[in-house]
């Protein structure tokens, strides 16, 4: 090798390269160390309803860190999103002295089990709310699907007054909904919205018009659907008047 001037001139050229890139890492490091790049300001985007500003502020002193470009964003991202509200966070660096962070902050639809919350994207969440919401029920991971289910009940249900205030599904696919007016209706595990759709195109011409409550609807069959009333349940058999009314609304028959 040392008789080939131009390998030797390669490995030269190679060597006086990496040391060059050496000193200016090392330089470029020694300089975004120095306190000249101090991060001076923490913008927050958006007035966000829940996270209070004494939250904020504990984020900020107890996880910010370093200057303008030694700030270990992923470290301040996670400490924010351990917040309850907190869904989502994005962090940007402004030059020269600023970090911006946007919140994103859940939107509470349901409540699940005792006290966690459904987000109207499906996602379990832990936080203190007294508003009003409807009920979900079933295992976390059908959280999501029923979220998306709840939209085509809430539509459905509006056409005759009605409003879910609580959805379910068993460990067996089995759909239930609670109306506000505290009508059980009995979806199955098959073709649930069909029945849901079948059920609201008779409602006014069965049930709707019943001087009745009734508290329990099963769609489970093929061509209609079958009701308890609470009143008649105490009503001897014989009586007509209730064997009447309860043929009335059996089974609304298509065509």
């Amino acid at each position: 090798m040392w008789d080939r001037p131009d390998i030797l001139n390669g490995v030269a050229t190679a060597l006086f390269a990496a040391a060059v890139m050496m000193v200016a890492y090392t330089a470029v490091h020694y300089a975004v160390h120095l306190p000249v790049f101090p991060l001076r300001e923490v913008r927050m985007s958006a007035v966000s309803p829940h996270v209070t500003s004494e939250q904020i502020e504990a984020v900020v002193r107890g996880e910010i860190e370093g200057n303008f470009f030694t700030v270990n964003l992923p470290r301040v991202r996670t400490a924010f999103e351990r917040l309850p509200w907190v869904r989502k966070v994005d962090l940007r660096r402004q030059w020269p002295d600023r970090l911006e962070v946007v919140l994103e902050e859940h939107v509470p639809l349901a409540r699940w089990g005792a006290d966690a919350l459904v987000n109207t994207h499906g996602e379990v969440f832990t936080a203190a709310y007294d508003g009003k919401l409807l009920s979900f029920v079933g295992a976390r991971e059908s959280m999501k699907e029923i979220t998306i289910q709840y939209e085509f009940f809430r539509r459905n249900l509006a056409a005759v007054g009605l409003t879910p205030v609580q959805i379910g599904v068993t460990p067996r696919r089995a759909w239930q909904l609670r109306a506000d007016n505290g009508l059980t209706i009995e979806l199955g595990r098959e073709d649930i919205e069909p029945r849901l759709e079948r059920f609201v195109g008779a409602y006014q011409r069965t049930i709707g018009g019943l001087q009745r409550r009734i508290d329990h609807v099963d769609l489970r069959y093929s061509n209609g659907f079958a009701v308890r009333i609470r009143e008649l349940r105490g009503e001897p058999r014989e009586n007509e008047r209730g064997r009447a009314v309860r043929s009335a609304v059996k089974a609304e028959k298509k065509g």
